[in-house]
Formats: structure tokens, sequence, C-alpha cells
């Protein structure tokens, strides 16, 4: 049963990437999962069902490549904060056909309110764990400046994303713009 949602799952997130949330359509939504149709709609009720599982999905995907650490391997505030925000700039498959979901599914929900709570909720997700990380480097720095930092890593970052998946930005550029916007929002946490 898990497999089957997860090849439903896997394959919503990849249609989405190529062809927009407004392009995806459940009988072909079906055939890339090697599913019926009856099978999506008993799990997931319907097309907004759909979409807010696939943004669960891409979430808890890009959770998992992004805290990829040695079990060993004490984690370093510093450090830490930067793999996570970095991990979501390679090129790979996995990754550009999240980060591009996710884009989509962030242009949808201009037109979608249901869909706007979920991705907002998602995006409150990701400022705060931004910011905990953020915390743990600059452990003094007040609770509203490192939830703001966070807001705006978390934005250039989609920005970045953006702009690297369609071409306006080579993948080492977006990767150095953001190693400078962390340290940036680093040394303005530091106290004066």
């Amino acid at each position: 049963m898990a497999s089957r949602n997860t090849r439903i799952l896997e394959a919503a997130a990849r249609l989405i990437a190529r062809r927009g949330v407004r392009g995806l359509r459940v009988e072909e939504l079906a055939a890339e999962a090697g599913v019926s149709t009856g099978l999506i709609y008993y799990h997931f009720k319907d097309r907004t069902g759909i979409l807010r599982h696939t943004l669960e999905f891409i979430n808890d995907r890009a959770e998992r490549y992004t805290t990829l650490r040695a079990p060993d391997e004490p984690p370093v505030p510093r450090e830490e904060l930067g793999r996570i925000l970095l991990l979501e700039l390679q090129d790979t498959a996995e990754v550009r056909e999240n980060s591009a979901a996710w884009g989509e599914l962030r242009a949808s929900a201009v037109f979608d309110p249901a869909l706007r709570e979920d991705l907002a909720r998602a995006t409150l997700v990701w400022v705060r764990e931004v910011t905990a990380l953020l915390g743990e480097v600059s452990p003094t720095a007040p609770a509203a400046k490192l939830a703001a930092a966070a807001e705006r890593l978390t934005a250039l970052l989609e920005g970045l994303s953006m702009r690297w998946l369609s071409g306006g930005l080579a993948i080492d550029r977006a990767r150095t713009l953001m190693e400078d916007g962390i340290e940036a929002e680093l040394s303005g946490l530091e106290p004066r």
C-alpha cells in the first residue's frame, strides 16, 4: 500500500515539475504511476488531496536529502546551516524535480486559497527550522531578528533555485550567492 502511494506521489511530483499544477491530469497521473484512476481517487479523494499530499511528499523528500550527514559526525551549527541550505542547490534529478514542483505549487497557490494555506504552513515550518539553526549559530540574537533572517534566506533560496532551474543562473553562481546571503545574514545577527 505505502509503495503504491509513494509511486503515485513520485509521479505527481514529476508531472507537476514538468507540466505545472494546471497540467496535472488524474488519468495521466495514473498512467505515470502505473495504477488505476480509481485507486488515486480512493487514496487521495480529489485533485486537492493529490496536491496536498504531493506538497507533503516533496517537503519530506527535501528534508531527507538536506539532512543527510554521517551518524558519527556531530553537527556544527554554522556548517549545518550552510549545508542544509546549499543542498537545495544540487544538480540532481531529485532536487531539480523537487524544486520545480515546489515552484509550480507556489505559483498555483496565487489562485488557489486551499493550496495557499498548505504552502503557507509548509513555508512556516521551513522558516522555523532555519530560525532554529540561526539561533544555534547566534544564540544571543533576538528571536525577531532570527526569524527575519530565516525568511530572507529561504526566500533567497527559492529565488536562486528558480533562476537556476530556468537557466537564468549557473548553479555555481547560485551557490555562491546563497553562501554570500548566509554570511550577510549571520553578520547582521552579530552584536554591534
